[in-house]
């Protein structure tokens, strides 16, 4: 009896000690799966927080293009197949995030993805800044040129405007200037003699005497003398020889044309001038003139 009653206490005190390890693996299964548990959802969480990291660079990049294409450079065909080209990526990479079930092998991924994208797109912008630099260069050196051109044209218009009043004035100084001019009727009779007269009956031709004033810048040589005369009513007398010229900038007939061999030496020249029509009582005009300009002027009356 006292055997059995001494093995009873053993075997409850082995029961029990398993019933202990029993409860410590239950307690450490416990504890392994709410660390397992706590490590996954540290890893959903820190993946959460990436792709919205990824997010916001996307967002970034893609703001920066928008204001790069915002500022309206013309750029390279090259160029705009980059733009084209990084616009694709964020708008792939975009549609990659809103599946919402990257891997992490996924997630590493598009993350170098969006390293290379930053690095494109800062190279992207920079040459966008130098072609706008480029541009407003170029624009200066478009403004400076137009304004030396006008400075220049402005030059040359003085210039040419300089030299024709200088040729206006060298054109005039040449044209040949009466010093002294008288003018006389006469008549001529059976034998040829030419005499004087004062009236208008028996006049029949006037002579024009005149000497030329000195004139150093005028060419020698022969010069076209135009006679304009005005009879005692105020008309032109035209004739077979008449014709029309410019002087003075007006354009004029001519009664008579002949010209004279200028030596600027003081010659005197005699002009004889035949009336086609009687003569008339009263005062007449006579005009000479020589290179485009009056050359002088005087008068005869007849009674």
């Amino acid at each position: 009896m006292e055997n059995q009653s001494g093995q009873a206490p053993k075997k409850n005190s082995n029961v029990i000690y398993f019933l202990i390890i029993v409860v410590v693996a239950l307690l450490g299964t416990d504890v392994y799966l709410y660390l397992q548990k706590n490590k996954s959802d540290v890893i959903v969480v820190s993946q959460g927080d990436e792709k919205q990291k990824l997010q916001n660079e996307l967002d970034s990049l893609e703001s920066q293009v928008e204001q790069v294409n915002a500022g309206k450079t013309k750029m390279s065909a090259e160029m705009q197949a980059k733009n084209d080209s990084l616009q694709s990526k964020i708008k792939v990479l975009r549609s990659e995030l809103a599946k919402g079930t990257l891997t992490k092998e996924e997630l590493a991924k598009a993350q170098e993805n969006v390293k290379q994208l930053r690095y494109f797109v800062t190279n992207y912008t920079a040459q966008i800044d130098s072609l706008q630099k480029t541009n407003a260069s170029l624009k200066v050196e478009r403004d400076t040129l137009k304004t030396n051109l006008a400075v220049v044209k402005t030059k040359a218009d003085t210039l040419t405007k300089q030299n024709h009043d200088l040729s206006n004035k060298v054109q005039i100084a040449s044209a040949l200037k009466v010093a002294v001019i008288d003018v006389a009727a006469f008549k001529v009779k059976g034998s040829g003699k030419e005499v004087q007269v004062s009236r208008s009956s028996p006049a029949k031709k006037i002579k024009i005497s005149f000497t030329v004033a000195s004139n150093a810048v005028a060419p020698k040589g022969s010069h076209d003398i135009l006679i304009r005369v005005i009879d005692p009513t105020g008309n032109l007398i035209t004739g077979s020889d008449a014709g029309a010229f410019t002087a003075d900038g007006t354009s004029l007939q001519y009664t008579y044309k002949t010209s004279i061999d200028f030596k600027d030496d003081g010659s005197n020249y005699i002009i004889d001038w035949v009336n086609p029509s009687p003569f008339q009582k009263g005062t007449y005009t006579v005009l000479l003139y020589a290179d485009g300009y009056t050359m002088g002027k005087t008068s005869l009356t007849l009674k």
